[in-house]
C-alpha cells in the first residue's frame, strides 16, 4: 500500500472494513482478536496501527513497537482464534511516521470464534456477537449447512401433496410411485428426514406450507405512483403454498398489473405485455430457487407505476457478484436441493443463465446485491407511454 492510498483511507474514516488503533499492547488481545475473527466472518478488512481512532491523526510507531506488535498480532491470530487465521501486515511511511498496516483476508474456513468460543461479525465500524440465525447462515455460506435439508419439526409425512409428487415422480422417472416405498424415495431425495419434512420437501410439494412455513411466501403489492407508501396501494396479496403455485400466482400478479404495447399490431388486439413474459418468469424463479432460507423473511414483489421490484432475502451465495450473474456465470447455489428439482418443476435455467437470457431480451433491469442489508434486489423499469393500453 502506498502513502496516498493510506492517506486516502485515512480521510474516509473508520468502516466494516477498516479500523484504526493508536497502539496495541498486550491487555488488548480479546479485543483484537474479536476484532480479527469479526472481519474474518465477514469480508475481510484492514486494521492500522499508528492512527488515533477518534480524530485520524497519524501517530506512527517506531521500530521496536513496530516488531512488538507484528509479534502480538501474529500469535493472536493463530492461538486466540479458532480455526486461526492468516494475516498480513505492512509498513507504510506516512508524514514521517511508520504506520503498520494489518490485511484480515475474508474468512475461508468461516465460522470463526475466539478463543472463548464467541463468535462476532461486523456491524458498521463496531463489532457485535453473532446471533444463532446469523450463525447457521455462516455455515451455510461455506457449505457446512443447508437450510433446505432441515426437518420441520411441525411437519410429518402426510403433509406431502401426493398427487403432486406422483405427477413430479412419474414425468422424471418414468415410472409410478410404489406406494410401499414412498418413504425410502423420499428420504432418499431429501425430501423427508426423520419422518419429517425437509424444508426443500415443503418447498417444493408441502400442501400445509401456510401453517408449517409461515414465513416463506411471496408478498406481492401493486402501489399507486412511484413511491414506497405502505397505507395507499391498488391492490395487495400474500402468495402462499409450495414454489410452483407461489411462482404461478407472482407471474400472474405481475402480468396482471403490465400494460400491453400495441406497437405494429392491429389496433384491437391484445397487444404484448411492456415486458416479455419470459423475463418476469425467470427473475420470479431466480428468487425462489435461490434466496436464503435462514432468513425468515418472505420475497417482497413490488409493482409501481415505472418500475418492477423482486427483493429476495438474503445476498448472492458463494462468492457471487452482480458482474458474474450479468455475464452468466454461475456457482453452486445455496440451495442445491431446490436447484436439482427445479428443471422440472419450474422454468429455470440456473441464477446465471437465467438472467443472461433476461438481459437480452429487456436490457433495462438493475441489480442490487445488499451485503449489509442481507437482501439482492432486482429493479425492472417500465415505460409509460401513449401507446399502450391496460
Amino acid at each position: 500500500m502506498n502513502t496516498a492510498k493510506l492517506l486516502d483511507l485515512v480521510n474516509r474514516g473508520e468502516s466494516s472494513l477498516i479500523q484504526f488503533k493508536r497502539e496495541i499492547t498486550p491487555k488488548q488481545s480479546g479485543d483484537i482478536a474479536a476484532e480479527m475473527v469479526a472481519m474474518s466472518n465477514f469480508e475481510g478488512g484492514l486494521i492500522i496501527i499508528g492512527i488515533e481512532d477518534k480524530t485520524g491523526d497519524i501517530i506512527g510507531l517506531n521500530f521496536k513497537a513496530i516488531e512488538t506488535v507484528n509479534n502480538l498480532l501474529f500469535n493472536w491470530a493463530s492461538n486466540n482464534i479458532k480455526p486461526a487465521i492468516t494475516i498480513f501486515t505492512e509498513t507504510v511511511l506516512v508524514e514521517r511516521k511508520n504506520v503498520l498496516v494489518v490485511t484480515i483476508p475474508k474468512g475461508v474456513d468461516k465460522p470463526y470464534c475466539d478463543k472463548d468460543m464467541v463468535f462476532w461479525i461486523k456491524s458498521a465500524a463496531n463489532k457485535r456477537r453473532v446471533s444463532p440465525e446469523e450463525l447457521r447462515r455462516l455455515y451455510q455460506s461455506v457449505g457446512k449447512l443447508y437450510a433446505e435439508r432441515q426437518p420441520i419439526e411441525e411437519s410429518s409425512i402426510a403433509d406431502i401433496d401426493s398427487p403432486l409428487f406422483n405427477d413430479f415422480y412419474q414425468a422424471r422417472y418414468q415410472e409410478p410411485v410404489n406406494e410401499l416405498e414412498l418413504n425410502r424415495l423420499l428420504d432418499n431425495l431429501r425430501l423427508i428426514k426423520n419422518d419429517k419434512l425437509t424444508l426443500a420437501g415443503a418447498l417444493l410439494f408441502g400442501k400445509n406450507n401456510d401453517i408449517i412455513l409461515p414465513a416463506f411466501y411471496v408478498s406481492a403489492v401493486w402501489f399507486w405512483g412511484n413511491e414506497l407508501i405502505t397505507d395507499e396501494y391498488r391492490s395487495s396479496r400474500n402468495l402462499t403454498g409450495h414454489l410452483n403455485r407461489q411462482f404461478e400466482d407472482a407471474l400472474n400478479f405481475m402480468l396482471s398489473t403490465l400494460r400491453h404495447v400495441q406497437a405494429d399490431r392491429d389496433f384491437n388486439s391484445v397487444g404484448i405485455p411492456e415486458i416479455p413474459k419470459i423475463v418476469l418468469a425467470e427473475l420470479m424463479v431466480n428468487a425462489l430457487i435461490h434466496r436464503d432460507y435462514f432468513i425468515n423473511d418472505s420475497i417482497k414483489l413490488f409493482v409501481f407505476d415505472n418500475r418492477i421490484e423482486i427483493k429476495s432475502p438474503g445476498k448472492l451465495p458463494n462468492s457471487l457478484s452482480v458482474e458474474d450473474i450479468k455475464m452468466g456465470i454461475q456457482r453452486r447455489s445455496r440451495n442445491v436441493v431446490l436447484t436439482s428439482f427445479a428443471n422440472d418443476i419450474l422454468p429455470y435455467r440456473g441464477i446465471g443463465s437465467g438472467i443472461l437470457k433476461s438481459l437480452q431480451l429487456y436490457p433495462r433491469i438493475h441489480f442490487e446485491n445488499n451485503i449489509a442489508g442481507e437482501f439482492f434486489k432486482v429493479t425492472i423499469e417500465r415505460d409509460l407511454q401513449s401507446d399502450v393500453s391496460p
